[in-house]
Order: C-alpha cells, then sequence, then structure tokens
C-alpha cells in the first residue's frame, strides 16, 4: 500500500489540508504501507515563494514521516510531455482553440465544474485565439469508481464535463494529467484527499483506463467550510492557518472532525501522542460525508 499527500504550495497550510494530510497518512500507515510527500507547484502564477518549505517543516514539527524524496510536479515536465505523445499516437488528443466564450456560447448545457465542452475542435480547430490547449477525447459511457467514503460514484464525461484538457493554452501541463501521471509513476495505490476534489476523480479515472494502468483506491474526506459556509482556503485568514503553536490542537481538531472519538484530555496532548493514538484506534467507517465547519485555532 502506497499513499501519498500532495498539496499545493499557495500559501500556508491550512486546517482542511492538514485534514488530508492526517487522513492520508493514517490510512497508509495503518495498512503498514508508504506515505510519500508531493508538492504540487505545477502552475508557476498561483505558488507563493517559501510556502513549500513551510508545509515541509510543519509537517516534520508535527510528526508525520514520510517515505523517499519529495516529488515536486514543477520538475516533471518532461515525463508529462512523454504521456502527451502517448496518448497523441493513440489518437487520443486534439487541439483546440476555442476561447471561454466560444466555449459558453457553444456548450450545450452547464455542468457542475463549468460549461459541457461540445466537441467544437474535434476535427481540427475552430476557434479564435491563436493559443492551442490539447483535450483528451472522451466517450458517450458512464465511468465509475467505488469511493471507500462516499461509495459508488458515476460520470458521463461527454455528457457532464466533455473532452477535457490535458495542457492548457498557455503551455502549462493541467492538473489532471499531472496527478494521474505522479501517482501510476510513484507506485500509488491510495488516494485520500478533499471531498471537493470528487468531482475530478471520473476524468481521472478515464486516464487511467486509456493508459491501462489499475487503479488506486479512492478516500475523499468532508470538506472543511469557513464561517461562511464555503470550502475552507486562505482567503479565510489566520483563523484557518495551522502553526507550530497551534499544530498540536489542530491535530486533535482533525481526529474529531474526522468522527474519531479522542478523548477530550488529548486536546492538551502533543502531536506525537495524538499520532500515536490514532494509529491505534482510527476508523475508517466513522468518517463522515457531511461537510462541517473547520474549528478556530
Amino acid at each position: 500500500m502506497i499513499g501519498r499527500f500532495a498539496p499545493s504550495p499557495t500559501g500556508p497550510l491550512h486546517f482542511g489540508s492538514l485534514v488530508a494530510a492526517l487522513g492520508s497518512y493514517l490510512l497508509a500507515r495503518l495498512r503498514r504501507g508508504s506515505w510519500l510527500l508531493r508538492i504540487e507547484d505545477l502552475d508557476p502564477p498561483r505558488v507563493v515563494p517559501g510556502a513549500a518549505e513551510a508545509m515541509i517543516r510543519l509537517l516534520e514539527q508535527l510528526g508525520f514521516e514520510w517515505d523517499g524524496e519529495i516529488l515536486y510536479q514543477s520538475s516533471r515536465s518532461k515525463r508529462y510531455q512523454q504521456i502527451l505523445q502517448q496518448l497523441c499516437e493513440q489518437q487520443q488528443l486534439f487541439d483546440c482553440n476555442c476561447s471561454r466564450r466560444e466555449i459558453l456560447l457553444s456548450a450545450p448545457h452547464p455542468g457542475e465544474e463549468g460549461p459541457v465542452y461540445p466537441g467544437r475542435c474535434r476535427q481540427g480547430p475552430v476557434g479564435s485565439r491563436e493559443e492551442l490547449a490539447i483535450r483528451l477525447r472522451v466517450e458517450d459511457r458512464m465511468i465509475c469508481c467505488r469511493d471507500k467514503v462516499f461509495g459508488l460514484q458515476q460520470q458521463n464525461l461527454q455528457r457532464e464535463i466533455g473532452d477535457f484538457v490535458l495542457r492548457r493554452a498557455d503551455g502549462l501541463f493541467a492538473y489532471q494529467l499531472a496527478v494521474v501521471v505522479d501517482d501510476i509513476d510513484s507506485g500509488v495505490t491510495q488516494v485520500v484527499r478533499g471531498a471537493d476534489l470528487l468531482p475530478s476523480t471520473a476524468r481521472q479515472v478515464y486516464l487511467y483506463q486509456c493508459l491501462q494502468q489499475p487503479l488506486p483506491e479512492y478516500y475523499h474526506l468532508p470538506l472543511a467550510l469557513g464561517a461562511d459556509q464555503e470550502k475552507l482556503s486562505k482567503r479565510h485568514g489566520a483563523s484557518a492557518v495551522v502553526t507550530a503553536e497551534n499544530g498540536s490542537l489542530a491535530l486533535w481538531h482533525a481526529l474529531r472532525f474526522l468522527g474519531q472519538p479522542v478523548p477530550e484530555p488529548l486536546s492538551k496532548a502533543s502531536a506525537k501522542e495524538l499520532l500515536a493514538w490514532a494509529l491505534l484506534h482510527f476508523s475508517v467507517e466513522k468518517i463522515s460525508t457531511c461537510p462541517q465547519p473547520a474549528p478556530l485555532l
């Protein structure tokens, strides 16, 4: 069993990311597996200088131990390009120069993640933009995956998403491609992450199928919400940020957030003591699927 934690260095570690780190760490270690650390610095304009180093240092201070070297997506461009070439040779890709406005005007209906791409450029670029994105052709069939927390997930990509981008028009590789290639190359067999990424799973399952690779197990954890009832993020400010000073208490809250009956006296325990307790008592059956308010740290 090989699990992983893959944060994006767009700011300091917040409570929602700590929940994902903790859940992935415990689920890997409980099965005597490896736990990898990957920094998803794929989008340079969004990367905050020093954020990755601060996250790594904080994880160490909280007692997380990973196996092997840390993987940085920014060093993986050649590998992503190799996979694009493979998919191109399989005739599964096409160039698209549609602008977002053109897609909005031609999309048959909106999907949960924006307009459904209608296949305008499948026979060759017809948009007005000079820059070309690269899209993966999808099929009119149901993509199924059984999540270990949320149960059976099904999505017809052609009807609900459309052909999706693997390399953006600005030349950057898309998250959907990078995450699958990285997990395959690292031998990841267990993907544990927040439920905000549940809608991406069908696209990633389809990519695994295109590359003829076995699927990992998926565990999606409940979303941590800010006071505005939106997904917790850096915009929620200091109340959501995990630090060396509040890290042990944040771990206690994260265990409770994941449904674990960690005793009240352990709220004053060290991070090391909390992780030791969790490795003896953690139960995936206790994890809820409902979004929950994040605690004030």
